[in-house]
């Protein structure tokens, strides 16, 4: 078994979070001398054009030495976000099959020629 397999070995607490195609896994997590540590870990799904799929995972090891400091830059980042951009998800846009609507036909003014 590897390293990084027996640290992990011990989980305390987990919660999931379901986004789409994307998982994030919370874990808490035992070291060798029984002290905790968080995982954070996200799961991507990939479909392939023939259907298969395969998932792409990325982790983070958060450390209580940096729990205090991580909490304020992830509140101090959200914050700014949604002040910038407020809570409106854009993230379809992105997405392959995306079709941008055209924009209403009312929304447009009236312009006669006689106006020129």
């Amino acid at each position: 078994m590897r390293d990084n397999e027996m640290l992990e070995k011990e989980e305390i607490f987990s919660k999931v979070l379901r986004a789409g195609r994307r998982t994030y896994f919370f874990d808490v997590r035992s070291t060798k001398a029984d002290d905790y540590y968080v995982t954070i870990t996200e799961s991507k799904k990939f479909t392939e054009e023939d259907g298969s799929f395969h998932f792409k995972k990325h982790k983070i090891y958060l450390y209580k030495e940096d729990f205090t400091s991580f909490k304020e830059i992830l509140n101090e980042m959200t914050d700014y976000v949604l002040e910038q951009k407020g809570e409106e998800v854009i993230s379809e846009r992105h997405q392959k099959d995306f079709k941008r609507e055209l924009a209403d036909a009312k929304s447009f003014t009236n312009v006669e020629f006689d106006d020129f």
